[in-house]
């Protein structure tokens, strides 16, 4: 089991792997969002980007990286994590905050799940192994749309895992799946260090359809549904731009989905409301 870091609020580092095996529902948007909300609060966070397509990586404004978790994953390395970080590209300004961390993924990552499941013994906790004493308030496991050994690496490391999922055909059936696959991990694991955080809904529109497939989400998965992110421009404009969302100012609709970000960070992180000034800015 993971020797988790204390945050500076008093809890364990909080570990949030953002999991579904479906691709194309924005799993990297959720993860940056939720980096986006904790920087916005001065939370020192740590962003692990564990899909070769390297979205979150580039989303935090890192381009041909000297690291990667492909270093981490190679072999069995407690605290081999603590050498591949390197500081995002996100702004420091206002208040000298401070911009999260990232261990970066190329493309090499692609190959690396192949060779994890030559290892006899089994190579689901190498992940585990390496974040081991690694100290943050809090990390972030952006997935790999599969389950394979990379997202099995991450719900044997997370302590929660948010499911991503979109107001689409076929989105309840594959929130039930990898459910499933998130049981059974959690019951390999020791009572209780593995929980689910809830579905986030992204990119909610205003047409017929999304709205249909958003209530059989809720009717199929209950309160596991968490309020949604609505579909607006200013989301995937902050990724482009490789900033947080709430680093866009009075761009429309920055705000709002800033206000949503936010909401959906409190309801997956509550530890940190309960604490809001004890780790101000910079620190």
């Amino acid at each position: 089991m993971l020797a988790r870091a204390s945050s500076r609020y008093g809890c364990p580092m909080p570990v949030i792997a953002c999991v579904n095996q479906k691709g194309g529902v924005g799993k990297t948007t959720i993860a940056l969002g939720l980096a986006a909300s904790a920087w916005a609060s001065g939370i020192d966070t740590l962003v692990i980007d564990l899909d070769p397509q390297g979205n979150a990586t580039t989303g935090l404004g890192v381009w041909d990286p000297p690291f990667s978790i492909d270093q981490a994953l190679a072999e069995e390395r407690i605290g081999a994590i603590s050498g591949l970080r390197i500081a995002s590209g996100w702004p420091t300004e206002p208040d000298g905050v401070r911009p999260p961390s990232v261990v970066a993924a190329t493309p090499a990552l692609a190959m690396r799940e192949s060779q994890l499941l030559t290892d006899p013994i089994g190579a689901n906790d190498r992940l585990a192994m390496a974040l081991e004493g690694v100290d943050h308030d809090l990390v972030i496991l952006d997935c790999p749309p599969s389950l394979g050994l990379l997202t099995v690496n991450a719900l044997f490391t997370a302590d929660r895992a948010l499911i991503v999922s979109e107001p689409g055909a076929w989105a309840s059936d594959g929130v039930t799946q990898i459910k499933r696959t998130i049981d059974r991990i959690a019951a390999r694991r020791p009572s209780g260090s593995l929980r689910l955080a809830g579905v986030a809904v992204n990119r909610l529109g205003r047409t017929r359809d999304n709205k249909y497939w958003y209530e059989q989400l809720r009717a199929d998965h209950g309160e596991l549904v968490l309020d949604p992110v609505h579909l607006r421009a200013a989301i995937p404009e902050a990724s482009a731009a490789s900033l947080p969302v709430h680093a866009l100012g009075t761009r429309p609709g920055a705000a709002e989905a800033a206000a949503e970000l936010d909401h959906l960070f409190r309801t997956v992180v509550p530890e940190f409301v309960a604490h809001p000034t004890e780790a101000p800015h910079g620190l």
